[in-house]
């Protein structure tokens, strides 16, 4: 598992963080204004996202990043289940 973190990390760092920003923005945008359980389940799949992620980068992250990250990652969670219910 080790080796397939480092490759998802490696991939990672050559991203172009204006291009994936703004695909991450379009994704947000399209969860959080698609109506009901569809709109539920898009926001807690970009949950799932958050939260692979913070698993890849955890052991270079900060505390402080770390505590914001988890807070994004609940926040959409929560969305995504208010959205569902």
């Amino acid at each position: 598992m080790q080796r397939t973190q480092s490759g998802l990390a490696s991939r990672l760092a050559r991203a172009n963080p204006t291009t994936v920003f703004l695909i991450t923005l379009v994704l947000v945008l399209v969860a959080f204004f698609t109506p009901g359980v569809v709109g539920g389940l898009l926001t807690l799949a970009l949950a799932a996202g958050v939260a692979a992620l913070l698993v890849t980068t955890w052991a270079v992250q900060t505390p402080q990043t770390r505590v914001i990250r988890l807070l994004v990652l609940t926040l959409l969670v929560t969305a995504g289940l208010v959205k569902l219910l």
